[in-house]
């Protein structure tokens, strides 16, 4: 497979990126959109049916964002607890509209059966520039660990650290997008001094499991619920998606704690990271928003079925 090193306009190649190359490339990001505008508003309608929690700030002078979830209103901490995050990657819009409306049509679905804790956007300053890096360029998807040095991973490890116990299931809504490839991984390569290896963007829906501790079944209903609504990624020529091999339609692993990944902020029994492709022609926006809002409901409805005692 071919490398170049010869492709981004910020650093020198072969060589990882001091804070001169950081501040060159924060001084490129423009503000896109309006998280205030777009998101706050969505959860500002939802407060009579939920409880809404301030967990925290995030303070990018001279902007601030308040970090904001919605709680079940029925909250009952004998009860286990499904956890659905959006916007890890603020360019992924489908999941922070995702959870949103899975929040406002299906939500009360669930009440008294399962807590429910929706957080729908967890990086608010990278939606507002459509990008999958925070102001720092850290990825806060590879920063879930002690001593984060991504304020978003931090913010909601801490929310979560009284929580874990009773975590059931855990939905972390993705994208993989075009830019993935044009931008994101590039600038990744140049950031950290690394060979760029030319890669492929999957045309489809496809789920990441937790390949420390797989549930099969689990991955297995998300995808069959998913096509009913739009159609899921084929493993390329070497049977694998984004270079890792397809376990099953539409399923590839990562080791998920190791790598500091959303997914495996709880350790819940049940865990899946749902990637959507937004850029091609076979898929709407609003399918992509569907094709997550099955993903969660599916998830939910199958861990309720098969409880797993934490």
């Amino acid at each position: 497979m071919s490398t170049t090193r010869a492709f981004y306009p910020i650093g020198t190649p072969g060589m990882p990126w001091t804070e001169a190359e950081r501040a060159a490339w924060l001084a490129r990001q423009r503000r896109l959109r309006s998280y205030a505008d777009d998101v706050l508003p969505a959860i500002e309608r939802l407060r009579g049916d939920w409880d809404v929690v301030e967990y925290g700030t995030l303070d990018y002078p001279p902007e601030t964002y308040p970090l904001l979830a919605l709680r079940s209103r029925d909250w009952n901490a004998a009860r286990p607890l499904a956890l659905v995050t959006g916007g890890v990657h603020g360019y992924e819009t489908s999941g922070v509209r995702g959870a949103l409306a899975f929040a406002q049509e299906h939500g009360h679905e669930y009440a008294g059966r399962i807590d429910l804790l929706v957080v729908p956007c967890v990086s608010p300053w990278a939606y507002e520039r459509i990008h999958r890096w925070n102001a720092h360029a850290i990825d806060p998807n590879r920063s879930f660990r002690a001593d984060s040095p991504a304020a978003e991973s931090a913010a909601l490890m801490a929310l979560l650290a009284p929580l874990r116990d009773r975590v059931l299931v855990h939905v972390d809504l993705h994208e993989t997008t075009d830019t993935d490839e044009s931008e994101f991984r590039p600038a990744l390569a140049a950031r950290d001094g690394a060979d760029w290896v030319p890669g492929s963007i999957p045309d489809g829906f496809y789920l990441v499991d937790d390949s420390e501790h797989p549930q099969p079944g689990f991955q297995a209903a998300v995808i069959e619920a998913v096509a009913r609504v739009t159609h899921i990624a084929p493993a390329d020529a070497h049977g694998e998606i984004i270079g890792s091999p397809v376990v099953a339609p539409g399923v590839i692993e990562y080791p998920v704690q190791r790598l500091g990944l959303c997914a495996g902020i709880t350790g819940a029994p049940y865990v899946t990271t749902t990637e959507v492709y937004p850029d091609g022609a076979s898929a709407t926006p609003e399918q992509c928003d569907a094709a997550q809002v099955a993903a969660i409901r599916a998830a939910l409805d199958y861990a309720l079925a098969h409880p797993i005692a934490r």
